[in-house]
């Protein structure tokens, strides 16, 4: 479904046309002038009540759609969790790669005002779709972490997810202002990330100054973007103790 009645507020001008591009870890969706939230939900026999919004990644000028959008809501909602993908704005692809001049800040506003929508998307549909609306979380990977980092730290403490992930990823810009108080939120991230290793660990060690507590898990080798990829790692298990941990916050019940 659309996350806004009519265009998306800032992109009223926007010309680009949306693209999907295959690339070998998955499809890559650029130009997003639509923002989209698309529903995995589980059996309802095996439903839990929890609800999370899955952001991907790509430097808010891309989406790996796949890989860390679709692949995991699906893990999700087999393990009856109401999984939701969400299809937030980017900037329009000019050229090859990632722009050497990328201000992250100005990119992913308009991920992260999606990201505030899609949170109250889901609780306003709460009923329908058998989520509790107080068990609603929020994980994104790389630039789709700096969209879960700005629905996270957003202003209205209410609206805030009720949990949160950031996985390989966090702020790429300015460092915001970190409130005293924050929902549970679970960390990822492999140490020869070779891309933003940097601005993962500032913004983990911004959140302990802050008194916050995440749960971090720090692996020894996988890179950057690893999502759902299998590389023989131990951050292919990544997914599975995002889960335990859902469960040890009570978010999940237990397997009967």
């Amino acid at each position: 479904m659309n996350l806004w009645p009519g265009v998306a507020p800032g992109s009223e001008h926007w010309t680009q046309k949306e693209q999907t591009i295959e690339a070998p870890y998955g499809t890559v969706l650029i130009d997003v002038v639509t923002p989209t939230l698309t529903a995995y939900l589980p059996e309802k026999s095996k439903a839990t009540g929890t609800g999370v919004i899955v952001a991907p990644g790509g430097a808010c000028i891309a989406l790996a759609i796949t890989h860390e959008g679709t692949d995991v809501a699906k893990w999700l909602q087999e393990r009856g969790i109401a999984a939701f993908v969400l299809k937030y704005r980017t900037q329009e692809k000019k050229g090859e790669g990632i722009p050497a001049d990328l201000n992250m800040d100005e990119a992913c506003k308009y991920g992260i005002a999606d990201g505030i929508q899609a949170l109250k998307v889901v609780r306003q549909h709460a009923v329908e779709w058998g989520v509790s609306p107080d068990r609603v979380g929020f994980v994104g990977f790389s630039a789709g972490a700096m969209v879960t980092r700005g629905v996270l730290l957003q202003e209205d403490a209410a609206a805030r997810p009720n949990f949160a992930a950031p996985i390989y990823g966090g702020p790429f810009g300015v460092m915001p202002k970190i409130p005293a108080k924050l929902p549970p939120i679970f960390m990822a991230w492999a140490q020869d990330d070779g891309l933003v290793l940097a601005p993962i660990v500032k913004f983990y060690d911004a959140l302990q100054a802050a008194g916050i507590k995440p749960e971090a898990h720090i692996y020894s080798a996988g890179e950057h973007g690893f999502g759902m990829k299998k590389q023989g790692t131990t951050s292919d298990h990544w997914i599975e103790e995002f889960y335990w941990w859902m469960e040890a916050q009570g978010f999940v019940k237990a397997a009967k």
